[in-house]
């Protein structure tokens, strides 16, 4: 079921969060999409998979305490669940199952 898989987009929000403990929140984990994935989103689309990603539950999300930076503002912070692990894990398995199996064939054809 579509639902209940991950996309790409997705998937890439789900790495970023494990990045390191900066990115737990929204802006942390834009951050490491920008630098790491060299990919350009817009923080919008960042809090959209998020809440995706929080409704199948791979991820869970508290308020943080308010901080003088933000003007007296809460941060919503993110933690990868158990689910949301177990997702990205069998993901991996998948690809690099697909993977070996295209490289397995174009060995083949050269040899």
């Amino acid at each position: 079921m579509k639902g209940e898989r991950l996309g790409e987009f997705e998937e890439m929000v789900l790495l970023s969060l494990s990045w390191d403990d900066e990115s737990s929140n929204a802006v942390g984990i834009w951050e490491v999409l920008q630098r790491e994935g060299e990919r350009s989103v817009s923080l919008g689309a960042v809090y959209a998979a998020l809440d995706r990603l929080e409704r199948k539950k791979f991820v869970t999300s508290w308020l943080g305490e308010p901080t003088s930076v933000q003007g007296g503002r809460r941060k919503r912070f993110y933690e990868l669940t158990e689910e949301g692990g177990s997702a990205l894990a069998e993901l991996r398995r998948v690809r690099e199952h697909l993977w070996r199996g295209r490289e397995s064939l174009h060995s083949d054809k050269a040899g």
